[in-house]
């Protein structure tokens, strides 16, 4: 019953596999398609607008500020009513009568206020805005390192897909050859040379490896998926790499990060937003200089400018003390800053460490590839030896799928390796790009 249950999923699976469309794909489409597409370096790219945008906002230490209004009133309060004759350059002797001065008739005043401010000198301002500055160039590159890592993500994706394709197609091998060695150990069977037993278990390898090539072709689903997402496409895909897993010749490597990283870069700006953010915070003890203007039309009819005049001139403006606000919000900053230099040596101190880390991984692999190609050889040649002297009646069965079972493993392990390889070599090229 199992048997049955087990052959209709394995069936249905393949219906799946055949109802959707294998599309090809090499890792040169990919990775344009994510650059086009990915919502990850979408997001990055936001962050650097976010990060201009409050930098613009410093422009206002730098612009003047304008506004316009344009008011309406009705009033017959005594000083307000004067004052709006005055400024319609309505007032006549008769105005200064005391009994219209305190008792005044209602009277309307429409006026259009034209409002200026400029900073002539604001410094606590302008170092603002250098910290903002800071920001925004530390944002731009952390936007740079995340499509760098991006790409090693569309790398690393690319390179499951490959591996999983590989999966499967050993796999494929093994069912042949393990249909194959069923068929002759059926014949020996019927011509009374094998026992029963001898034939279940070569049944049972054949399942084995059933089941193993439904897993790996899962795998294959999940790394096109994963990769479809990268590329942000919908409906997912059945992908198939358009070359197949190769070992990458190594290229010169450095064995150090580089200062010129964009991370550490990115680090170094932040830690410039903070100097001069506490930069700022100390020059807000200092007092601001600001020139101001108005330009005033009043009339006793709505939209009318019969009577005009201006107004200009400076203020100097300090704010001795605000209990301790200042003091500590410059403690603060400070202690920021002094954060933000420790943050960065422990990044590169853990970049180096990472680095370190990547390089004898890579040693390690570059071992393992020799000693992983080895022992596929060598399995694969007790492989052959031990299946003639089976189709000669010279080698029992189990010993038979047990070479065959080695090859197929040994097959897989050097497969997985050169992936192990391939990804140790890119992943450091990521830690060592600048």
């Amino acid at each position: 019953m199992k048997n049955i249950a087990f052959i209709l999923l394995a069936f249905l699976f393949q219906l799946h596999i055949k109802a959707q469309e294998t599309v090809p794909i090499s890792k040169q489409e990919a990775l344009a398609k994510v650059k086009e597409r990915n919502n990850t370096m979408k997001m990055a790219e936001q962050d650097v607008l976010m990060a201009k945008g409050d930098f613009n906002q410093t422009n206002a230490v730098l612009l003047p500020t304008i506004g316009i209004s344009h008011t309406g009133i009705a009033t017959t309060n005594p000083l307000m009513a004067f004052g709006s004759k005055l400024n319609q350059e309505i007032l006549t002797q008769a105005d200064f009568n005391p009994e219209l001065l305190n008792n005044p008739s209602q009277i309307q005043d429409f006026a259009t206020r034209v409002e200026i401010q400029q900073p002539i000198l604001n410094l606590d301002g302008l170092y603002q805005r250098k910290a903002a500055k800071a920001k925004w160039n530390a944002t731009e590159l952390e936007s740079q390192r995340t499509q760098d890592y991006v790409a090693l993500e569309v790398d690393m994706a690319y390179m499951q897909l490959q591996l999983a394709y590989k999966t499967v197609e050993v796999l494929q091998k093994a069912k042949k050859s393990a249909t194959e060695n069923l068929r002759i150990a059926t014949n020996s069977f019927e011509q009374g040379y094998l026992q029963k037993s001898d034939i279940l278990v070569v049944q049972v390898r054949v399942t084995e490896i059933d089941n193993q090539l439904q897993y790996a072709k899962s795998n294959i689903l999940n790394s096109s998926n994963y990769l479809s997402v990268l590329m942000d496409e919908t409906p997912y895909q059945i992908l198939q790499p358009t070359d197949s897993l190769t070992l990458i010749t190594e290229t010169i490597l450095s064995e150090e990060f580089s200062e010129n990283r964009k991370d550490i870069q990115a680090m170094e700006s932040v830690s410039e937003a903070y100097k001069q953010q506490y930069k700022a915070d100390k020059m807000s003890f200092l007092p601001r200089l600001n020139a101001f203007g108005t330009y005033e039309l009043h009339d006793n009819e709505i939209f009318q400018g019969g009577a005009n005049g201006f107004l200009f001139g400076a203020s100097l403006q300090w704010n001795i003390l605000e209990g301790t606000k200042r003091f500590g919000k410059a403690q603060k900053s400070r202690a920021e800053l002094e954060k933000s230099k420790l943050k960065l040596h422990q990044y590169k101190s853990e970049s180096q460490l990472e680095l370190n880390k990547a390089i004898r991984g890579l040693a390690d692999a570059k071992n393992n590839l020799k000693l992983t190609e080895l022992a596929m050889f060598q399995s694969k040649e007790a492989l052959r030896i031990r299946t003639n002297r089976f189709k000669q009646g010279l080698e029992k069965t189990t010993e038979l799928l047990m070479a065959e079972s080695q090859y197929a493993q040994k097959q897989l392990e050097y497969y997985t390796t050169i992936f192990q390889h391939n990804y140790a070599l890119a992943y450091m090229q990521f830690l060592t790009n600048k």
